[in-house]
Protein backbone atom coordinates (compact mmCIF):
# COMPACT_ATOMS: atom_id res chain seq x y z
CA UNK A 1 0.00 0.00 0.00
CA UNK A 2 1.61 3.69 -1.01
CA UNK A 3 0.10 5.28 2.07
CA UNK A 4 1.40 8.81 0.72
CA UNK A 5 2.88 9.50 3.67
CA UNK A 6 5.83 11.81 4.69
CA UNK A 7 7.56 12.47 8.37
CA UNK A 8 9.24 15.66 9.63
CA UNK A 9 12.01 15.05 12.30
CA UNK A 10 9.42 15.78 15.48
CA UNK A 11 7.90 12.28 13.90
CA UNK A 12 4.53 14.42 12.51
CA UNK A 13 3.22 13.93 9.61
CA UNK A 14 3.09 16.26 6.81
CA UNK A 15 1.42 16.93 3.90
CA UNK A 16 2.11 19.56 1.03
CA UNK A 17 4.97 20.69 3.28
CA UNK A 18 2.87 21.47 6.13
CA UNK A 19 2.73 20.09 9.78
CA UNK A 20 -1.18 18.26 10.11
CA UNK A 21 -0.83 19.36 13.60
CA UNK A 22 -0.44 22.86 12.62
CA UNK A 23 -3.17 22.80 10.17
CA UNK A 24 -5.52 21.49 13.12
CA UNK A 25 -4.42 23.79 15.66
CA UNK A 26 -5.02 26.56 13.28
CA UNK A 27 -8.59 25.57 11.60
CA UNK A 28 -10.07 22.65 14.59
CA UNK A 29 -10.94 19.50 13.86
CA UNK A 30 -12.57 17.41 11.99
CA UNK A 31 -11.14 19.15 9.06
CA UNK A 32 -10.10 18.10 5.23
CA UNK A 33 -6.80 18.86 4.00
CA UNK A 34 -6.47 18.39 0.26
CA UNK A 35 -2.59 17.96 -1.51
CA UNK A 36 -3.01 19.92 -4.76
CA UNK A 37 0.57 18.25 -5.78
CA UNK A 38 -0.44 15.11 -5.27
CA UNK A 39 -3.81 15.73 -7.68
CA UNK A 40 -1.85 17.12 -10.41
CA UNK A 41 0.80 14.29 -10.34
CA UNK A 42 -2.57 11.58 -10.54
CA UNK A 43 -3.85 13.22 -13.22
CA UNK A 44 -0.41 13.52 -15.18
CA UNK A 45 0.55 9.87 -14.33
CA UNK A 46 -2.91 8.79 -16.39
CA UNK A 47 -2.67 11.17 -18.85
CA UNK A 48 0.95 10.42 -19.60
CA UNK A 49 0.64 6.98 -19.47
CA UNK A 50 -2.59 6.83 -22.13
CA UNK A 51 -1.31 9.25 -24.64
CA UNK A 52 2.22 6.93 -24.55
CA UNK A 53 -0.10 4.17 -26.36
CA UNK A 54 -2.87 6.18 -28.40
CA UNK A 55 -2.61 9.70 -28.54
CA UNK A 56 -6.24 10.34 -28.91
CA UNK A 57 -7.25 9.75 -25.35
CA UNK A 58 -9.24 12.39 -22.75
CA UNK A 59 -9.32 12.44 -19.30
CA UNK A 60 -13.14 12.70 -17.97
CA UNK A 61 -12.83 13.15 -13.76
CA UNK A 62 -15.76 11.53 -12.41
CA UNK A 63 -16.71 14.73 -10.51
CA UNK A 64 -19.27 12.83 -7.81
CA UNK A 65 -16.10 11.54 -5.88
CA UNK A 66 -14.87 15.73 -5.34
CA UNK A 67 -16.90 18.54 -6.77
CA UNK A 68 -14.91 21.04 -4.30
CA UNK A 69 -14.26 24.37 -6.73
CA UNK A 70 -10.89 24.21 -6.21
CA UNK A 71 -10.45 20.71 -6.69
CA UNK A 72 -12.13 20.99 -10.07
CA UNK A 73 -9.89 24.39 -11.20
CA UNK A 74 -6.92 22.31 -10.44
CA UNK A 75 -8.16 19.25 -13.12
CA UNK A 76 -9.46 21.97 -15.16
CA UNK A 77 -5.86 23.58 -15.13
CA UNK A 78 -4.25 20.38 -16.26
CA UNK A 79 -6.82 20.13 -18.98
CA UNK A 80 -8.90 17.35 -17.68
CA UNK A 81 -12.32 16.88 -19.19
CA UNK A 82 -15.53 16.15 -17.07
CA UNK A 83 -18.15 13.30 -16.33
CA UNK A 84 -21.30 14.70 -15.13
CA UNK A 85 -23.90 12.74 -13.81
CA UNK A 86 -25.62 15.23 -12.94
CA UNK A 87 -27.27 18.60 -13.81
CA UNK A 88 -26.12 20.35 -10.67
CA UNK A 89 -22.80 18.93 -11.84
CA UNK A 90 -22.65 20.21 -15.10
CA UNK A 91 -23.42 23.75 -13.57
CA UNK A 92 -20.75 23.27 -11.18
CA UNK A 93 -18.27 22.30 -13.96
CA UNK A 94 -19.34 25.28 -16.55
CA UNK A 95 -18.95 27.91 -13.05
CA UNK A 96 -15.37 26.36 -12.77
CA UNK A 97 -14.33 26.96 -15.77
CA UNK A 98 -14.36 23.94 -18.09
CA UNK A 99 -16.33 25.08 -21.42
CA UNK A 100 -19.29 22.55 -22.45
CA UNK A 101 -17.01 20.76 -25.09
CA UNK A 102 -15.08 19.11 -22.45
CA UNK A 103 -18.29 18.08 -20.37
CA UNK A 104 -20.26 15.01 -21.02
CA UNK A 105 -23.53 14.35 -19.36
CA UNK A 106 -24.32 10.91 -18.49
CA UNK A 107 -27.66 10.97 -16.47
CA UNK A 108 -29.53 8.27 -14.57
CA UNK A 109 -33.26 8.74 -14.74
CA UNK A 110 -33.32 11.99 -16.17
CA UNK A 111 -36.47 14.29 -16.25
CA UNK A 112 -37.31 16.53 -19.10
CA UNK A 113 -36.23 20.05 -17.39
CA UNK A 114 -32.49 18.37 -16.99
CA UNK A 115 -32.56 17.39 -20.71
CA UNK A 116 -33.40 20.71 -21.44
CA UNK A 117 -30.93 22.39 -19.35
CA UNK A 118 -28.18 20.22 -20.26
CA UNK A 119 -28.90 20.54 -23.81
CA UNK A 120 -28.95 24.59 -23.20
CA UNK A 121 -25.59 24.54 -22.21
CA UNK A 122 -24.71 22.99 -25.18
CA UNK A 123 -23.23 19.88 -23.18
CA UNK A 124 -22.82 16.13 -24.96
CA UNK A 125 -25.55 14.14 -23.44
CA UNK A 126 -24.77 10.24 -22.79
CA UNK A 127 -28.26 8.55 -22.86
CA UNK A 128 -29.43 6.23 -20.80
CA UNK A 129 -32.63 4.61 -22.15
CA UNK A 130 -34.74 4.63 -24.81
CA UNK A 131 -37.17 6.67 -22.65
CA UNK A 132 -34.42 9.29 -22.65
CA UNK A 133 -33.83 8.93 -26.33
CA UNK A 134 -37.95 9.67 -27.14
CA UNK A 135 -38.21 12.32 -24.50
CA UNK A 136 -35.06 13.75 -25.98
CA UNK A 137 -36.58 13.73 -29.36
CA UNK A 138 -39.67 16.57 -27.85
CA UNK A 139 -37.74 18.67 -26.50
CA UNK A 140 -34.62 19.40 -29.03
CA UNK A 141 -34.11 19.29 -32.71
CA UNK A 142 -33.16 16.03 -33.61
CA UNK A 143 -31.77 17.05 -36.89
CA UNK A 144 -27.65 15.95 -36.74
CA UNK A 145 -28.11 16.27 -32.85
CA UNK A 146 -24.96 15.04 -31.41
CA UNK A 147 -25.49 12.35 -28.67
CA UNK A 148 -24.05 9.19 -27.17
CA UNK A 149 -25.30 6.22 -25.72
CA UNK A 150 -24.41 4.54 -22.56
CA UNK A 151 -24.45 0.41 -23.09
CA UNK A 152 -23.97 -2.46 -20.17
CA UNK A 153 -21.01 -4.66 -21.61
CA UNK A 154 -22.09 -7.00 -18.79
CA UNK A 155 -18.98 -7.13 -16.73
CA UNK A 156 -19.40 -6.09 -13.30
CA UNK A 157 -16.66 -5.33 -10.48
CA UNK A 158 -16.41 -2.91 -7.71
CA UNK A 159 -15.17 -2.83 -3.78
CA UNK A 160 -18.75 -3.22 -3.03
CA UNK A 161 -22.00 -4.82 -4.73
CA UNK A 162 -23.26 -1.06 -4.38
CA UNK A 163 -20.85 0.48 -7.01
CA UNK A 164 -20.72 -2.52 -9.60
CA UNK A 165 -22.41 -0.64 -12.85
CA UNK A 166 -22.37 -3.12 -15.08
CA UNK A 167 -24.31 -6.87 -15.26
CA UNK A 168 -27.19 -8.28 -15.19
CA UNK A 169 -28.32 -6.55 -11.68
CA UNK A 170 -27.36 -3.30 -13.31
CA UNK A 171 -29.67 -0.11 -13.31
CA UNK A 172 -27.26 1.52 -15.90
CA UNK A 173 -26.72 1.23 -19.54
CA UNK A 174 -28.32 -0.38 -22.64
CA UNK A 175 -28.79 -4.26 -23.07
CA UNK A 176 -26.33 -5.31 -25.93
CA UNK A 177 -28.90 -7.04 -27.76
CA UNK A 178 -30.78 -3.73 -27.64
CA UNK A 179 -27.92 -1.43 -29.06
CA UNK A 180 -28.43 -1.71 -32.99
CA UNK A 181 -31.34 -0.68 -32.51
CA UNK A 182 -31.64 2.38 -30.56
CA UNK A 183 -28.93 3.54 -32.73
CA UNK A 184 -31.00 3.16 -35.90
CA UNK A 185 -34.05 4.33 -33.82
CA UNK A 186 -31.74 7.67 -32.46
CA UNK A 187 -31.16 7.95 -36.46
CA UNK A 188 -34.54 7.74 -38.05
CA UNK A 189 -35.40 10.17 -35.66
CA UNK A 190 -32.52 12.84 -36.80
CA UNK A 191 -29.86 12.36 -34.36
CA UNK A 192 -26.78 11.72 -34.89
CA UNK A 193 -24.87 9.50 -33.05
CA UNK A 194 -20.99 9.69 -32.35
CA UNK A 195 -20.24 8.02 -29.09
CA UNK A 196 -20.32 4.84 -27.18
CA UNK A 197 -20.12 4.46 -23.35
CA UNK A 198 -20.13 1.82 -20.55
CA UNK A 199 -18.57 2.08 -16.87
CA UNK A 200 -18.63 -1.44 -14.91
CA UNK A 201 -17.95 -0.48 -11.40
CA UNK A 202 -15.76 1.69 -9.16
CA UNK A 203 -12.81 0.94 -6.67
CA UNK A 204 -11.04 -1.37 -8.83
CA UNK A 205 -7.15 -2.28 -9.06
CA UNK A 206 -6.88 -5.42 -11.12
CA UNK A 207 -6.73 -4.73 -14.93
CA UNK A 208 -8.95 -7.75 -15.75
CA UNK A 209 -12.27 -6.22 -15.50
CA UNK A 210 -11.51 -3.41 -17.39
CA UNK A 211 -9.72 -5.57 -20.21
CA UNK A 212 -12.88 -7.87 -20.71
CA UNK A 213 -15.07 -4.76 -20.14
CA UNK A 214 -12.88 -3.13 -23.09
CA UNK A 215 -13.80 -5.99 -25.40
CA UNK A 216 -17.30 -6.23 -24.75
CA UNK A 217 -17.65 -2.48 -25.64
CA UNK A 218 -15.42 -2.45 -28.67
CA UNK A 219 -17.10 -5.70 -30.19
CA UNK A 220 -20.70 -4.05 -29.08
CA UNK A 221 -19.60 -1.01 -31.48
CA UNK A 222 -17.96 -3.00 -33.78
CA UNK A 223 -21.95 -4.94 -34.48
CA UNK A 224 -23.78 -1.59 -34.13
CA UNK A 225 -21.16 0.01 -36.79
CA UNK A 226 -21.69 -3.29 -39.20
CA UNK A 227 -25.48 -2.78 -38.73
CA UNK A 228 -25.63 1.07 -39.05
CA UNK A 229 -24.18 3.80 -40.71
CA UNK A 230 -22.07 5.10 -37.88
CA UNK A 231 -18.74 6.65 -37.34
CA UNK A 232 -17.64 6.67 -33.72
CA UNK A 233 -16.37 9.81 -32.80
CA UNK A 234 -15.13 8.51 -29.57
CA UNK A 235 -15.62 5.10 -27.36
CA UNK A 236 -15.72 6.02 -23.29
CA UNK A 237 -14.53 2.67 -21.48
CA UNK A 238 -15.99 4.79 -18.02
CA UNK A 239 -14.09 4.84 -14.71
CA UNK A 240 -13.66 2.82 -12.16
CA UNK A 241 -9.85 2.81 -10.93
CA UNK A 242 -8.87 2.34 -7.33
CA UNK A 243 -6.52 3.28 -4.68
CA UNK A 244 -5.39 0.97 -2.17
CA UNK A 245 -6.95 1.41 0.96
CA UNK A 246 -5.89 -1.30 2.90
CA UNK A 247 -1.96 -2.23 3.87
CA UNK A 248 -2.11 -5.61 1.44
CA UNK A 249 -3.49 -3.89 -1.34
CA UNK A 250 -1.04 -2.66 -4.26
CA UNK A 251 -1.29 0.61 -6.29
CA UNK A 252 -2.72 -0.06 -10.25
CA UNK A 253 0.53 0.10 -12.19
CA UNK A 254 -1.11 2.57 -14.62
CA UNK A 255 1.60 2.33 -17.21
CA UNK A 256 1.31 -1.50 -17.66
CA UNK A 257 -2.82 -1.16 -17.58
CA UNK A 258 -2.56 1.53 -20.26
CA UNK A 259 -0.42 -0.08 -22.25
CA UNK A 260 -2.75 -3.85 -21.95
CA UNK A 261 -6.19 -1.51 -22.34
CA UNK A 262 -4.99 0.67 -25.49
CA UNK A 263 -3.66 -2.82 -26.92
CA UNK A 264 -6.63 -4.31 -26.72
CA UNK A 265 -8.74 -0.89 -27.71
CA UNK A 266 -6.37 -0.90 -31.13
CA UNK A 267 -7.16 -4.50 -31.60
CA UNK A 268 -10.50 -4.45 -31.71
CA UNK A 269 -10.98 -0.97 -33.46
CA UNK A 270 -8.74 -2.82 -36.88
CA UNK A 271 -11.09 -5.65 -36.08
CA UNK A 272 -14.03 -4.32 -36.85
CA UNK A 273 -13.13 -1.36 -38.75
CA UNK A 274 -14.18 1.55 -36.49
CA UNK A 275 -11.58 3.69 -37.98
CA UNK A 276 -9.53 6.41 -35.23
CA UNK A 277 -11.84 7.26 -32.77
CA UNK A 278 -10.86 8.76 -29.37
CA UNK A 279 -10.24 6.79 -26.30
CA UNK A 280 -12.12 8.42 -23.23
CA UNK A 281 -11.76 7.14 -20.00
CA UNK A 282 -13.21 8.50 -16.55
CA UNK A 283 -11.51 8.25 -13.08
CA UNK A 284 -12.48 9.97 -10.06
CA UNK A 285 -11.13 8.11 -7.17
CA UNK A 286 -7.83 7.34 -8.72
CA UNK A 287 -7.41 11.54 -9.37
CA UNK A 288 -8.50 12.97 -5.71
CA UNK A 289 -8.59 9.65 -3.32
CA UNK A 290 -5.28 9.76 -2.18
CA UNK A 291 -4.70 13.16 -2.20
CA UNK A 292 -6.84 14.26 0.95
CA UNK A 293 -7.11 12.96 4.84
CA UNK A 294 -9.76 13.91 7.15
CA UNK A 295 -8.42 14.99 10.67
CA UNK A 296 -9.89 14.67 13.88
CA UNK A 297 -9.53 15.00 17.49
CA UNK A 298 -9.43 11.95 20.50
CA UNK A 299 -11.78 13.72 22.97
CA UNK A 300 -12.49 10.46 24.73
CA UNK A 301 -10.77 7.21 25.87
CA UNK A 302 -13.74 4.72 27.25
CA UNK A 303 -12.56 1.84 28.33
CA UNK A 304 -15.70 -0.37 28.31
CA UNK A 305 -16.36 -4.22 27.52
CA UNK A 306 -13.85 -2.85 24.71
CA UNK A 307 -11.48 -0.04 24.33
CA UNK A 308 -13.04 2.99 22.64
CA UNK A 309 -11.32 5.93 20.91
CA UNK A 310 -14.04 8.76 20.46
CA UNK A 311 -13.08 11.49 17.96
CA UNK A 312 -15.07 14.74 17.16
CA UNK A 313 -16.29 13.58 13.79
CA UNK A 314 -18.47 10.89 12.66
CA UNK A 315 -20.27 9.15 9.41
CA UNK A 316 -21.77 12.48 9.07
CA UNK A 317 -18.45 14.00 7.71
CA UNK A 318 -17.06 10.34 6.44
CA UNK A 319 -19.58 7.90 5.39
CA UNK A 320 -17.85 5.35 3.56
CA UNK A 321 -16.88 3.13 6.40
CA UNK A 322 -20.54 2.52 7.33
CA UNK A 323 -22.56 2.75 4.38
CA UNK A 324 -19.78 0.08 2.33
CA UNK A 325 -18.00 -1.21 5.62
CA UNK A 326 -14.86 0.53 3.99
CA UNK A 327 -11.27 0.42 5.27
CA UNK A 328 -9.51 3.42 6.08
CA UNK A 329 -5.91 3.65 6.97
CA UNK A 330 -5.67 5.65 10.13
CA UNK A 331 -2.50 7.53 11.34
CA UNK A 332 -1.61 9.10 14.82
CA UNK A 333 -0.71 12.09 13.18
CA UNK A 334 1.48 13.54 16.50
CA UNK A 335 2.99 10.01 17.10
CA UNK A 336 3.66 8.54 13.32
CA UNK A 337 7.02 6.58 14.45
CA UNK A 338 5.39 5.19 17.30
CA UNK A 339 5.13 1.31 17.88
CA UNK A 340 1.82 0.26 16.88
CA UNK A 341 1.09 -1.55 20.87
CA UNK A 342 -2.75 -1.59 21.44
CA UNK A 343 -6.28 -2.71 19.82
CA UNK A 344 -8.65 -0.19 19.50
CA UNK A 345 -12.28 1.10 18.49
CA UNK A 346 -11.96 4.26 16.43
CA UNK A 347 -15.43 5.77 17.12
CA UNK A 348 -17.16 8.81 16.15
CA UNK A 349 -19.63 10.83 17.85
CA UNK A 350 -23.04 10.63 15.58
CA UNK A 351 -26.03 8.96 17.84
CA UNK A 352 -25.39 5.81 15.90
CA UNK A 353 -24.55 2.29 17.20
CA UNK A 354 -22.46 1.91 13.36
CA UNK A 355 -20.60 4.75 13.37
CA UNK A 356 -17.21 3.53 13.75
CA UNK A 357 -14.61 3.81 11.09
CA UNK A 358 -12.40 1.31 12.90
CA UNK A 359 -12.85 -2.10 14.28
CA UNK A 360 -9.94 -3.93 16.11
CA UNK A 361 -7.61 -1.56 14.75
CA UNK A 362 -3.70 -1.75 15.86
CA UNK A 363 -2.29 1.47 16.52
CA UNK A 364 0.27 3.30 18.74
CA UNK A 365 -0.83 4.27 22.40
CA UNK A 366 -3.26 6.87 22.02
CA UNK A 367 -4.62 9.40 24.61
CA UNK A 368 -6.94 12.12 24.75
CA UNK A 369 -5.81 15.05 23.13
CA UNK A 370 -4.12 13.21 20.01
CA UNK A 371 -4.38 13.97 16.44
CA UNK A 372 -5.59 11.17 13.82
CA UNK A 373 -5.47 11.22 10.04
CA UNK A 374 -7.84 9.17 8.31
CA UNK A 375 -6.10 8.65 4.78
CA UNK A 376 -7.33 8.57 1.31
CA UNK A 377 -10.90 10.55 2.38
CA UNK A 378 -10.36 13.04 -0.88
CA UNK A 379 -13.02 10.44 -2.96
CA UNK A 380 -16.49 9.85 -1.99
CA UNK A 381 -15.69 11.53 1.18
CA UNK A 382 -17.18 15.51 1.59
CA UNK A 383 -18.96 14.57 -1.27
CA UNK A 384 -21.49 12.28 1.11
CA UNK A 385 -21.18 14.44 4.19
CA UNK A 386 -24.39 15.40 5.37
CA UNK A 387 -25.76 17.78 8.51
CA UNK A 388 -27.11 14.74 10.63
CA UNK A 389 -27.55 14.87 14.28
CA UNK A 390 -27.51 18.80 12.92
CA UNK A 391 -23.69 18.67 12.96
CA UNK A 392 -22.33 21.35 10.23
CA UNK A 393 -20.50 20.37 7.99
CA UNK A 394 -16.17 20.89 8.12
CA UNK A 395 -13.61 23.15 6.87
CA UNK A 396 -11.35 22.03 3.73
CA UNK A 397 -8.26 23.24 3.41
CA UNK A 398 -5.55 23.38 0.09
CA UNK A 399 -2.16 22.60 0.65
CA UNK A 400 0.54 23.08 -1.77
CA UNK A 401 4.42 23.11 -0.84
CA UNK A 402 3.81 24.83 2.46
CA UNK A 403 1.03 26.92 1.46
CA UNK A 404 -2.08 26.78 3.39
CA UNK A 405 -5.30 27.99 1.65
CA UNK A 406 -8.80 27.70 3.05
CA UNK A 407 -11.22 26.72 0.04
CA UNK A 408 -14.16 25.72 1.97
CA UNK A 409 -15.42 27.56 5.37
CA UNK A 410 -16.56 25.52 7.90
CA UNK A 411 -20.15 25.67 8.29
CA UNK A 412 -22.09 27.36 11.40
CA UNK A 413 -24.91 26.44 13.38
CA UNK A 414 -26.54 28.94 11.36
CA UNK A 415 -25.88 26.95 8.30
CA UNK A 416 -28.21 24.50 9.56
CA UNK A 417 -31.10 26.66 9.16
CA UNK A 418 -30.57 27.50 5.61
CA UNK A 419 -33.55 27.16 3.40
CA UNK A 420 -35.74 26.29 6.25
CA UNK A 421 -38.83 28.68 6.41
CA UNK A 422 -41.19 28.06 9.87
CA UNK A 423 -44.50 29.69 8.95
CA UNK A 424 -45.88 32.41 10.47
CA UNK A 425 -48.78 30.33 12.62
CA UNK A 426 -45.78 28.78 14.60
CA UNK A 427 -43.73 31.14 14.92
CA UNK A 428 -43.22 32.79 18.45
Amino acid sequence: MDLNLKVNENGDMIIGNVDVNEIADLYGTPLYVIDEERIRNNYKRVFNAFTKYHEKFRVFYACKANTNLAVMRILEDEGSSIDAVSTGEVYTSLKTGFTPERILFTGNNVKDDELKFVDEQNVLINLDSISQLERLAKIVNPENYKISFRVNPMVGAGHHEYCITGGIMSKFGIKEEEASNIYKKAIKLGFKPIGMHSHIGSGILEPEPFKLATKALLDIAGNVASDVDIDFEFLDLGGGLGVPYTPEEKLLDIDKFAEEITGIFKSKIKEHGLGNPYLYIEPGRYLVGDASILLTRVNTIKNSYRRFVGVDTGFNTLLRPVMYGSYHHIVVANKVNDEEVEKVDVAGNVCESGDLFARDRILPKIEEGDLLAILNAGAYSFSMASQYNSRPRPAEILVNNGDIEVIREKETYEDLFNKQIVPKRLQK
